[in-house]
């Protein structure tokens, strides 16, 4: 019987998936993550762990656990392991993809209509009384419809972000690291360097993985390129966005706001200048969070643990070790 360590409570048939294949499971309790200490403590036990992108595993972790053999993200990202130092040391690593695009993307949408228009802000004033009368002036927003949109990383989110886009009638520009001209053909969208992208969006999306290149790709100069009044949409990774220099552009009114679902550090301090302003949309990671799609992340996790520990590659591998751990 090999032990799986759950680092945190997850909805759908996971652990029932892993019983059922004969695997002891402990779920760490509670909502906060294991403590660094804690996790280390219980990964040594473990052959598998299902873990969360909260959940940072470094190269002496791994070092100090030599009856691990899988872990398995719940989440398409994995920059809280190493795919290198996983494979060096014998581990696999896996992911959930194919899941959770439609899903991020309605949220991407979520949180740009409520910037654009003044949901929440108008929602948290109402809830405070502040609705006296109805006024000719009152939360003015801007339009969506027929406006420019600008889709920074053309993957699978990105492109159900550009298919949504379609139904209000915008522009669409996107940049990317190749050119895709099927897409292009198909939802009508147009190419363009990073520079043309930022001048003439109202709306910028971010949908790029978290690595050395997209670390703070949206910094001051970026920022400065960007066309007045428009506003970032980030469902990414917090650390892509600069976001220091996000307050220095909010507050000089370079932009002219933000919808952000991702935040560095996660969660960020209620006394973060990004809170006092009334233009910016913040929610707590949950571009992903409908009951279907979390499940099923969490049972393609648990699938991706019986695969590898029956000895066969998982099905969702993001690294290939030359010489899988044989564990405990």
């Amino acid at each position: 019987m090999a032990s799986v360590f759950v680092t945190r409570q997850t909805p759908g048939k996971a652990l029932e998936l892993l019983q059922q294949a004969g695997h002891e499971t402990r779920v760490w309790p509670g909502e906060l993550p294991p403590p660094p200490d804690d996790l280390a403590r219980e990964l040594r036990e473990a052959d598998a762990a299902l873990t969360m992108v909260t959940d940072r595993i470094d190269e002496d972790m791994l070092i100090a656990t030599p009856g691990l053999r899988i872990i398995a993200n719940m989440a398409v990202g994995y920059d809280n392991v190493s795919p290198e130092i996983a494979a060096k040391h014998g581990v696999w690593l896996t992911n959930t993809p194919g899941v959770l695009a439609e899903t991020t993307a309605d949220f991407s949408w979520s949180i740009m209509l409520s910037a654009a228009r003044n949901v929440a802000l108008s929602d948290r004033d109402t809830r405070n009384g502040g609705w006296k009368t109805w006024s000719p002036t009152g939360f003015l927003g801007v339009d969506i419809y027929r406006a420019t949109l600008g889709i920074i990383g053309l993957g699978e989110i990105g492109e159900a972000v550009a298919r949504r886009a379609r139904g209000f009638d915008m522009r669409i520009l996107y940049a990317s690291r190749t050119r895709k001209p099927a897409l292009e053909e198909r939802l009508g969208v147009e190419w363009a360097s990073m520079e043309d992208l930022l001048a003439q969006s109202d709306f910028v999306s971010l949908h790029v993985p978290l690595n050395d290149q997209t670390r703070h790709l949206m910094g001051s100069r970026k920022f400065a390129m960007m066309k007045p009044g428009a506003i970032l949409v980030n469902t990414a990774r917090g650390q892509v966005v600069d976001q220091d220099a996000l307050v220095h552009a909010l507050k000089n009114g370079t932009i002219g706001g933000a919808a952000l679902d991702v935040t560095d550090p996660e969660p960020l301090p209620v006394e973060h200048p990004l809170f006092s302003f009334p233009q910016v949309v913040i929610t707590p990671h949950i571009a992903s969070a409908s009951l279907a799609t979390r499940s099923r992340m969490a049972d393609m996790a648990a699938e991706n643990i019986i695969a590898a520990l029956a000895g066969r590659e998982p099905p969702n591998p993001v690294n290939r070790p030359e010489a899988p751990r044989a564990g405990h």
